[in-house]
């Protein structure tokens, strides 16, 4: 391989690294979806068939056998949310709210090189998962969420193979950096009030595969999997006062292994004439392997301080989505999806740091072609919950704050709105296509 496609490798990677710490959580749980603009104005309908473009390698490596010769493809998606949380009852319901969303950023780059006819290699570099939440001092929450961090940095190389015009098999591998950083009050109603600040970050592995299967011309099917990432998180837990005479205040290292979920996503990509083309697809994530986690002190017969585990007990999720395609011209194609994402948490274990439930997805996109080696897309999203929301910090309730002595309840009123732009190029010099014989 040239210097050049390995410059354009390293490009992909400094691309995703330099704005992977400024991600926002928004899909599932503290999934991020967002990995290709291509995809985003479709509600990633179709993207294991090939719908998000090169993205797609993200959820099906397979679809790299989709894309000839040497590409890359760039997106930026800004994501703005809002969340407000509103007391209405419990021991802290009297003091006041808070609207604790964060704007953010999320890369995502993919690139594809066609060794031959039949092999294909491909670098995937995302944050598949995150968080940024933040509330000011002095509210009804404070000394259970104050504020909440999660990153990630997910490098994926991939080969696919061909095997017939109808069959195309791949694998990858994911090495993923997981940091989290929470912190809370240790009192009530205090503007400046002591704090607790758990942070820490470490390297996991796992794999992903995938095959698409092309039954007739025009139609595409492709099933993918990215596996289950263990994270073992080492750090520290600091107290800026202490919290009893065998506690005092300072910084305790400690450690804890999460489980970062599975996924399976299924897609269906149909051209139904030379301007429509109608995708579907459906994901499912093992999120209730992302339970309860004890945290444990790193230097022998210390005591660790509060917290004694990460509570978080999360169900499975899934998510539905379907979109079309409408090819304007030559140049331009119009993009429109809907999806209905099931949240991996529920109401009895909803907290306030991730005051995630049930939501529909809007959305719509463009592809517009600059020149044969250059296109452009962008797509909008706006999300909104699907249901009502309600927070209940009480032991009554919440099976996560059985010790905690103050009690809360809250409605939380919440929407997202996306933008994504990305940027695709091709290296090498296009050719014309080859009509496959089925």
């Amino acid at each position: 391989m040239s210097s050049n496609f390995n410059k354009s490798i390293l490009s992909s990677v400094a691309f995703a690294a330099l704005l992977a710490g400024v991600t926002q959580a928004h899909a599932g749980g503290f999934a991020i979806r967002e990995q290709s603009a291509a995809g985003q104005g479709l509600s990633f309908a179709g993207a294991a068939a090939g719908g998000a473009g090169l993205g797609s390698a993200f959820w099906n490596p397979a679809t790299l056998t989709d894309n000839a010769g040497w590409q890359s493809a760039w997106s930026v998606t800004g994501i703005i949310p809002y969340a407000k949380i509103n007391p209405t009852g419990g021991t802290l319901g009297a003091l006041p709210g808070a609207e604790i969303g964060l704007n953010a950023l999320v890369p995502g780059s993919t690139t594809s090189y066609q060794v031959n006819s039949n092999l294909w290699v491909g670098l995937n570099v995302g944050a598949p998962f995150g968080l940024a939440t933040k509330s000011l001092p002095m509210w009804a929450g404070q000394t259970f969420a104050l504020t909440s961090e999660a990153r990630s940095t997910n490098i994926t190389p991939m080969i696919a193979y061909k095997i017939s015009d109808m069959i195309s098999v791949a694998v990858g591998v994911q090495a993923m950096q997981f940091s989290a950083r929470f912190t809370s009050a240790l009192a009530a109603g205090v503007a400046t009030p002591p704090t607790l600040i758990l942070n820490g970050k470490n390297w996991g592995y796992g794999f992903t595969a995938g095959v698409t299967i092309k039954p007739a011309a025009g139609t595409e099917i492709g099933i993918g999997y990215r596996s289950q990432v263990r994270e073992q998180i080492k750090g520290n837990n600091t107290i800026s006062i202490a919290l009893a005479p065998v506690l005092p205040a300072g910084s305790y290292g400690i450690q804890s292994t999460i489980k970062l979920p599975d996924t399976l996503t299924i897609g269906l990509k149909q051209k139904i004439n030379d301007q429509w083309t109608v995708l579907a697809g459906y994901e499912w994530s093992g999120w209730s392997v992302f339970g309860t986690f004890p945290i444990t002190c790193t230097a022998a017969g210390a005591i660790c301080p509060p917290p004694a585990a990460l509570d978080f007990r999360y169900r499975n999720g899934w998510f539905a989505s379907a979109g079309a395609e409408y090819k304007w011209n030559k140049d331009l194609t119009m993009r429109a999806g809907l999806a209905y994402e099931h949240s991996p948490i529920s109401d009895a274990v909803r907290g306030l740091r991730l005051p995630d439930n049930d939501r529909i997805w809007a959305s719509i996109g463009a592809n517009y072609v600059i020149s044969e080696k250059t296109t452009l897309d962008v797509g909008y999203t706006h999300i909104f919950a699907a249901r009502s929301t309600p927070v209940s910090i009480t032991s009554a309730v919440n099976p996560a704050f059985t010790t905690a002595a103050a009690t809360l309840t809250a409605d939380v009123k919440s929407r997202v709105d996306i933008i994504s732009v990305g940027l695709r190029y091709r290296f090498d010099q296009p050719t014309k296509a080859v009509v496959a014989k089925y």
